[in-house]
């Protein structure tokens, strides 16, 4: 019995080969799968990941459902959240116009 269990630790869950380029969407999920599938090392985790492929692949589950599932097996560096505001200055046209004209009255005179 000790055999069979040592037996069920040595055999490694193999990556599942289920792409489909012409769904975009299963594809960029399948290579969130992937990332994750190559990143963990855990043969449970290996395995859960599979699992939610599949049911992603036979229509259980939905997009949303499939990327909160393996967002615990994802690692933080492959998220992109680096979101900052740009600062965008803005200025009235009244103002443009009058910075405008004071700029162009300078320019004359100093000739």
């Amino acid at each position: 019995m000790a055999e069979e269990s040592g037996a069920k630790d040595s055999v490694s869950v193999e990556k599942l080969q289920i792409d489909d380029l012409s769904n975009f969407q299963f594809h960029a999920a399948y290579l969130a799968y992937s990332e994750s599938f190559d990143k963990t090392a855990n043969a449970e985790s290996r395995k859960k990941l599979n699992e939610c492929i599949l049911a992603l692949q036979q229509g259980q589950v939905d997009y949303s459902a499939f990327y909160r599932s393996i967002s615990q097996f994802r690692s933080e560096d492959s998220f992109q959240h680096n979101y900052t505001r740009a600062i965008i200055k803005t200025q009235r046209k009244r103002e443009w116009r009058r910075k405008t004209q004071k700029h162009e009255r300078i320019e004359r005179h100093r000739k």
